[in-house]
């Protein structure tokens, strides 16, 4: 167990690997406390839509109290509606070949009708807000791990993962594609292979959310120049 990644871990490896390597070496982490209330909304669905405006506004969305139930009307004309707002398992550990980590969810499909059930998709729940489309790279490679993971305990076949982003009521579909496989290897191979100081990211947008920002200073340290050479 102790030689498996972490699927957070990998995250961070897409998004940074210099993030990734100032949290491994402060043992830092966890995620901020204010994680848990914007994730705690993506198990209260009915009961959010049929609130009123004072009560969404006393919550931790990131739209207005209209908006919200609105996406959420959206969100219940999935096929999987119900599957969402009763899972099978919350807070799954999962340990596959290569990395482990905690499905927030375990979501049984509804578009298998064999007669063996469907294995279940694993659902992450995001504090923040996705993209215009799709889902941000990190994530997707967490999702990614996470189906991959789900698949190696089960022995079957998990071709996809559910990004949950509850601040704003909105759901996304990662598929194991092949694009998102390959993402989840680079992730996997920058993880395994941190054992030094990565070069700081040039000019990026990336280091305004940074908690690491103020500590990560101003010029770009390559191995070389931590050697002195």
């Amino acid at each position: 167990m102790s030689s498996l990644v972490a699927a957070s871990d990998l995250a961070r490896a897409a998004y940074c690997p210099r993030q990734l390597y100032y949290a491994r070496r402060d043992d830092d982490r966890a995620p901020p406390a204010a994680v848990a209330g914007v994730r705690a909304l993506a198990f209260e669905y009915p009961d959010l839509l049929d609130a009123s405006d004072d009560a969404l506004a006393a919550r931790p969305i990131s739209v207005s109290p209209a908006t919200y139930r609105e996406r959420l009307a959206r969100l219940r004309e999935r096929d999987d509606w119900d599957a969402l707002t009763d899972p099978v398992a919350r807070d799954e550990l999962l340990a596959g070949k290569d990395c482990r980590g905690v499905a927030h969810k375990l979501v049984r499909p509804t578009d298998d009708e064999s007669e063996r059930p469907p294995e279940p998709v694993p659902s992450l729940v995001s504090p923040g807000e996705p993209p215009e489309r799709g889902v941000w790279e990190p994530q997707r490679v967490r999702a990614v791990a996470l189906a991959k993971a789900l698949a190696w305990e089960r022995e079957a076949s998990v071709p996809r993962a559910l990004v949950e982003y509850p601040a704003v009521g909105v759901v996304r579909t990662v598929r194991l594609t092949t694009q998102n496989k390959a993402a989840y290897r680079r992730a996997l191979r920058v993880a395994r292979d941190l054992d030094f100081v990565p070069s700081r990211l040039r000019d990026s947008a990336k280091c305004e959310s940074c908690a690491y920002r103020e500590r990560c200073g101003v010029k770009t340290w390559s191995l070389s120049s931590l050697l002195g050479r």
